[in-house]
C-alpha cells in the first residue's frame, strides 16, 4: 500500500483512509511565518521516522521538520518497511506507533510496503492527537511540499575562527595514542584553530549505558585547560593547543572541547554520523563545532574505551571461521526423535510437522494452510544430522560451529528454555552433544552453544504457565506460587488480576517470562555453582558461550558470569549478542567479542551499492572504539536467524529472475570478500554458501537444501566461498594483522592495509559494476617489494616511490600479499 493515514494516538481513523490514493499531493495553505502557523508540540523536540529503513536509528536524513503547523519529511521509501515516529531518546511521550487495530503511544511498529521513490511524510496534531500521512511525491520533487526542508548539515556557527577549529580522533597528529587503551593510559590531545581563541578546555565524562540503550547519561570526571603551543602556525595558519589526560578505571568515557572566542563559548565534539542501531550519533574522527547547547545531554561526545590492562581473548578466536546453524533446519539425522503432532505440544497448542523437508517455513496469516500459531512448525533437524555433515562443514573451511539453543524447549527456536541441563529430545541427548563436540574436535572444529540467561519459557518447569509439568513452577497454571523453589527467579505483581500482567515478559512477550537476575538462587544455578548451567556444558565439551540479549542483563551479572567462565576454563570464548556499539562490554570484565551487527549492516549496504566513503565510517568507529583483541574475537555476520538473509537483502528474493539472482550472488561474494579480509571471525550462516535466501523470520530459517531431500544447492557458489575461506586461512595477516586507516575511500572503492610483523596485505574492494584501476601510495615498508595476489599468485612490483596502480574486478575484491611473506 502506497498511501495511508495512521492515527497514532486515539481512535482508529476510517478504514478508507488506508486505500491507495491517486489524488494530487495536498500542500499546506499557509506560508511559513504566517499568522496561521503554530509552535511545535513536545517543546520543539526533534522527531524522526525510525525503522527498518535506517536500522531504527535517528539520522538527520529522516528528521521531520516543523512546517508551519505540522511535521514533515521528504524521503525515499521502497519495499516492506516497519517504522515508528520517535525522538532521539525514545522518550515515553514521543514514541508513536500502532497498527490498523489499535493506535497508541508506545504502540507497535507500523508495517507497510512502498513502491519506491520520494514520499512526503506528514505528522499533524489535531487537538494534540497525532496522525501520520504518507503519500508518494509527484514526478517533479519540488512540487511535493510548499515547505522546502532545511539543510541538515547547516550550522548556526558563522564565526570564521570557530569554523577553523579542527580535531581528528583517528589521526595521531591530534590524539596520541590511537584507539581503545588500558586503564592508567595517558592521552595527548591536540586541537588546531586560527588565532583568536582565548581559551580551550577538555571535558572528560564517564558514560552510563544500561539496557538496550534505554539509559544513557554522562557524569563529569575532569576538566583541563589546553595550552597554546609555541612555534610556527600550520599550513592553514592555525595555532596548536594541547593537553594530556590520564584515564583511570576501565569504562567508556566521553570527551569534548569547550572553545571560547570573544567571550562566546562553543563546543567541539563528535560529528553527526548515524551508526547502525546505535543511539549516540557520531562516527568519531573529524568532529564539528556547535554553539554551546542549553542542555549538556545535547552534546555529541567523542568516546574513549578504557579496558583492564589484563584483558585478553582466547588465542584461537583470532583464527576462527564460524559456521552458524539453526539446528532444527539443518539436517534430520535421526527420524526416531522427530517431533510428532498429537503427542508433542507447544504451550497449549498442538505442533505441526513438515513431511517435505523443502517446504517453506509456516507463517500464520500468510495463506499457507498452517495454523495461527508461531514457532510451532518442525522439520526434524537434530544433532545426529549435524554430526553426519561435519565433514562438509570442515570442507567449507569452518573451524568453529555456533549453534542456536539446543536445550529442551517447546518452540522450534528453543530460546524459551524449559530445561537448561538437558538437550531437547527432538535434537538428541546430552550424550549426543558430547559426541558432537568430540567428533568436531577430531576435525579441528570447536562448538559454541547459545542460551538466554535473561528469560525462560512460560512452558517450563521453572514457570509452568500451562500446567504441562508437575506442580512446583513459580506460576503454575497462571497462579503465583511463592512456595516454588523457582519463585525468587521471577518478579510478580500480585495486585494485578489478569495473570499475564502479574509478571514481566521480555520485550512484553508473555511466552518469555523475564528472569530476576538479582536472585542469588538463580545466579548460583546459572554460573556460580560447580554444576551450574555455564560450567556444566563447558564440561560437556563446549568451547565457550554466545549469550542472548546481553544488553538486557545487568553488568554485575555478566562480571560474575565471566569470572566463573574464565575461572573454570580460561580459553573459553564469551560472545555477546549486541546490535549497537558494544564498547561497554569490552572492558575486560564481561565479554570477549560480539555478534557484529554493525559490520553486517555496513557490508551488506556496501555490497548492495551504497557509498563506500560514507558507510565505512561505521567500521572506522569500531576500529577506534573496540580493543583490537575484542574486534578480532567478534563474529562478523552477514545473515542471521533474526534478520533477512544476505542474498535477500542484496536482491535475491524468492522468485527473483535468474538475472537478478545471479547479480545478487555476485554481490554476496563481494560481501564475503569483505568478511575474509577484515579483522574478526567470518561467520557463515548455514545455506548462505549454496544460495539459500529468505526474508524476515520465519523465512530466514528455511531448511538447508540437501540434494537427497529435493534441494538444489548452488555448488559453484559454494566452491567460490570455500576458495575465499581458504585464502583467509592460508595467510595469517588476514586473520591476525592490524588494521590501519584506509589507504583510499571513494564512492565505490575501499583500499586497506593489514600488517602482521613482516607480513603485509593490501586489500581492495569494489562495489561498482565495472572494474576499477586505482592509484594508491603504499607505505615505505612495501616500496621496492614484490606483491602477489592471494588467490592467483599474479605479481605486482611496487616502485621506489610507492605509487602503484591496482586493478580491482567489478563487484569483487583483490588481495596483494608481500611476495616473501609466508603462508601457514
Amino acid at each position: 500500500m502506497d498511501r495511508f493515514v495512521v492515527g497514532l494516538v486515539g481512535s482508529l481513523l476510517a478504514s478508507s483512509a488506508w486505500a491507495l490514493g491517486s489524488e494530487p499531493v495536498p500542500t499546506a495553505s499557509a506560508p511559513v511565518g504566517s499568522a496561521a502557523c503554530t509552535s511545535p508540540p513536545l517543546s520543539g523536540r526533534d522527531l524522526y521516522l525510525r525503522g527498518t529503513l535506517n536500522n531504527w536509528s535517528a539520522p538527520d536524513a529522516q528528521r521531520l521538520y516543523w512546517a508551519c503547523d505540522h511535521h514533515e519529511l521528504i524521503t525515499t521509501l521502497k519495499g516492506e518497511q516497519s517504522f515508528k515516529i520517535g525522538d532521539e531518546d525514545w522518550s515515553p511521550d514521543a514514541d508513536f506507533g500502532g497498527d490498523p487495530r489499535a493506535m497508541t503511544i508506545k504502540g507497535s511498529a507500523v508495517q507497510r510496503r512502498f513502491d519506491g521513490g520520494l514520499h512526503r511524510v506528514e505528522l499533524r496534531w489535531a487537538q494534540g492527537t497525532p496522525s501520520l500521512t504518507i503519500v508518494p511525491c509527484p514526478p517533479a520533487p519540488a512540487a511535493c511540499s510548499a515547505f522546502p526542508p532545511p539543510d541538515p548539515n547547516a550550522s548556526s556557527v558563522t564565526d570564521p575562527v570557530a569554523l577553523s577549529v579542527r580535531f581528528d580522533s583517528r589521526s595521531t597528529s591530534f590524539k596520541r595514542p590511537f584507539g581503545a587503551l588500558p586503564s592508567g593510559s595517558w592521552v595527548e590531545f591536540e586541537v588546531k584553530a586560527l588565532p583568536g581563541v582565548t581559551r580551550m578546555e577538555l571535558v572528560v565524562d564517564k558514560r552510563r549505558l544500561e539496557g538496550h540503550q534505554d539509559v544513557l547519561d554522562y557524569t563529569e570526571q575532569a576538566r583541563a585547560p589546553l595550552h597554546r603551543m609555541p612555534g610556527a602556525l600550520d599550513g592553514q595558519g592555525r595555532e596548536r593547543w594541547s593537553v594530556r589526560h590520564r584515564f583511570g578505571a576501565p569504562a567508556v568515557y566521553g570527551y569534548y572541547f569547550v572553545v571560547t572566542i570573544d567571550g562566546r563559548r562553543y563546543v567541539y565534539g563528535n560529528n553527526k554520523d548515524s551508526i547502525y542501531w546505535t543511539r549516540e550519533k557520531g562516527s568519531m574522527g573529524v568532529g564539528m563545532i556547535d554553539e554551546m547547547p542549553a542542555e549538556k545531554r545535547r552534546i555529541r561526545r567523542y568516546r574513549q574505551t578504557i579496558h583492564a590492562p589484563d584483558f585478553t581473548v582466547p588465542d584461537w578466536a583470532r583464527d576462527a571461521v564460524y559456521y552458524y546453524v539453526f539446528p532444527e533446519r539443518f539436517r534430520n539425522g535421526d527420524r526416531a526423535n522427530d517431533p510428532k503432532p498429537g503427542r508433542d505440544r507447544y504451550q497449549d497448542h498442538d505442533i505441526e510437522f513438515h513431511t517435505n523437508w523443502m517446504d517453506r517455513p509456516y507463517k500464520p496469516g500468510s495463506g499457507d494452510g498452517s495454523d495461527a500459531v508461531y514457532n510451532n512448525d518442525f522439520y526434524g533437524g537434530d544433532l545426529a544430522g549435524l554430526i553426519d555433515k561435519l565433514d562438509d562443514i570442515r570442507a567449507l573451511g569452518a573451524n568453529a560451529l555456533y549453534l542456536t539453543p539446543l536445550f529442551k524447549a517447546a518452540s522450534n527456536h528453543k530460546y524459551d528454555t524449559a530445561d537448561y541441563k538437558r538437550i531437547d529430545p527432538a535434537f538428541g541427548s546430552n550424550d549426543d552433544f558430547k559426541r558432537l563436540t568430540v567428533e568436531a574436535a577430531r576435525r579441528g572444529i570447536r562448538v559454541i552453544p547459545d542460551t538466554s540467561l535473561n528469560h525462560v519459557g512460560a512452558d517450563s518447569p521453572y514457570f509452568n504457565r500451562f500446567n504441562n509439568y508437575p506442580a512446583g513452577g513459580a506460576f503454575d497454571g497462571g497462579r503465583v506460587n511463592l512456595a516454588s523453589p523457582y519463585a525468587s527467579w521471577f518478579s510478580f505483581d500480585t495486585t494485578q488480576t489478569d495473570p499475564d500482567r502479574q509478571f514481566k515478559g521480555w520485550m512484553d512477550v508473555k511466552d518469555l517470562p523475564e528472569l530476576n537476575k538479582a536472585s542469588k538462587d538463580f545466579r548460583r544455578f546459572a554460573f556460580e555453582a560447580p554444576d551450574s548451567v555455564t560450567q556444566f556444558w563447558l564440561d560437556h565439551g563446549a568451547a565457550g558461550w554466545r549469550m542472548d540479549v546481553a544488553p538486557y542483563v545487568p553488568d554485575d551479572f555478566w562480571r560474575g558470569w565471566r569470572r566463573a567462565v574464565k575461572g573454570h576454563r580460561p580459553d573459553a570464548l564469551t560472545i555477546a549478542e549486541t546490535w549497537f556499539d558494544a564498547s561497554k562490554f569490552f572492558l575486560g570484565d564481561s565479554f570477549d567479542g560480539t555478534m557484529n551487527y554493525i559490520f553486517r549492516n555496513t557490508v551488506l549496504d556496501y555490497a548492495a551499492g551504497g557509498r563506500a566513503d560514507r558507510l565505512y565510517q561505521n567500521l572506522e568507529l569500531l576500529r577506534e572504539a573496540y580493543p583490537a583483541q575484542a574486534l578480532s574475537a567478534s563474529m562478523n555476520l552477514l545473515s542471521t536467524h533474526d534478520q533477512p538473509r544476505a542474498l535477500h537483502h542484496l536482491g535475491g528474493e524468492e522468485g527473483a529472475s535468474p538475472e537478478a539472482m545471479a547479480l545478487a550472488k555476485r554481490r554476496l561474494l563481494l560481501a564475503i570478500w569483505f568478511q575474509m579480509t577484515w579483522p574478526g571471525a567470518p561467520t557463515i550462516y548455514y545455506g548462505d554458501e549454496v544460495g539459500v535466501t529468505g526474508g524476515d523470520d520465519p523465512y530466514n530459517r528455511a531448511p538447508y537444501p540437501w540434494p537427497d531431500l529435493g534441494g538444489h544447492p548452488d555448488e559453484a557458489l559454494k566452491a567460490q566461498v570455500a576458495q575465499l575461506v581458504a585464502m583467509r586461512r592460508q595467510w595469517p595477516v588476514l586473520r591476525r594483522g592490524s588494521l590501519e586507516a584506509p589507504l583510499l575511500l571513494d564512492e565505490h572503492l575501499i583500499v586497506l592495509l593489514r600488517r602482521d610483523g613482516a607480513q603485509a596485505a593490501v586489500v581492495a574492494l569494489n562495489n561498482a559494476d565495472e572494474a576499477k584501476a586505482v592509484a594508491v601510495e603504499l607505505p615505505p615498508a612495501l616500496r621496492g617489494q614484490r606483491l602477489q595476489t592471494a588467490v592467483t599468485g599474479e605479481e605486482v612490483r611496487v616502485p621506489a616511490d610507492g605509487r602503484v596502480t591496482l586493478n580491482v574486478p567489478a563487484l569483487s575484491g583483490q588481495v596483494w600479499i608481500r611476495r616473501d611473506a609466508r603462508a601457514r
